[in-house]
């Protein structure tokens, strides 16, 4: 872990100088954090043309805009991940992520549970190891925020990178204007 920590429950955004094609832009959510590792979603990679509706039509009614899957990340895409937004006081304080977040296991019922407002499914995921994120956190490859409920269901989560650093302070900010290509700068 970080020596501030865990960073479970937070974003971490790739910096400009992380080129990694998985991770290039990547916004991911953190979901554990501990000595054996780290594992979290990308939030911002949908697969255009993977409707919820054609895999999981059940639970279509509740994807949220777009009702696409996403890519959580290039470990183990057979995986489905999901996470859900319930209202505040419908979710354990031990399950919630973010306040009114959870993991919500597609397995348990054959329709979504009355509370679920909205719903977003990952095809994959991002892991580390023991010490990898620490040590990528320290070669400044990610920066660390505080996750919002919303970011994690953005409308729009091709702009998301852009605009979760645009409403950092300070310094950070600034990379929010960082070109896609420096070259062409």
């Amino acid at each position: 872990m970080t020596d501030e920590g865990s960073v479970a429950g937070k974003l971490v955004v790739a910096s400009p100088a992380l080129t990694d094609p998985n991770f290039n832009r990547a916004v991911v959510f953190v979901i554990r954090h501990d000595e054996e590792g780290a594992f979290g979603l990308v939030i911002n990679r949908p697969l255009d043309e993977v409707f919820v509706q054609d895999h999981l039509p059940e639970w279509s009614t509740r994807a949220a805009h777009p009702p696409v899957v996403f890519r959580g990340g290039p470990v183990d895409p057979s995986v489905a991940f999901a996470l859900g937004r319930f209202p505040e006081n419908a979710v354990p304080p031990d399950e919630s992520l973010l306040p009114g977040v959870a993991v919500v296991d597609l397995g348990a019922a054959e329709s979504p549970p009355e509370s679920l407002e909205a719903l977003r499914i990952f095809s994959g995921y991002a892991g580390w190891g023991a010490g990898q994120l620490e040590g990528e956190l320290k070669e400044s490859a990610w920066f660390v925020v505080d996750a919002r409920p919303f970011d994690l269901f953005s409308d729009d989560p091709d702009s998301l990178w852009r605009g979760v650093l645009k409403r950092q302070r300070g310094p950070l900010a600034m990379f929010a204007h960082f070109p896609a290509n420096p070259s062409h700068n």
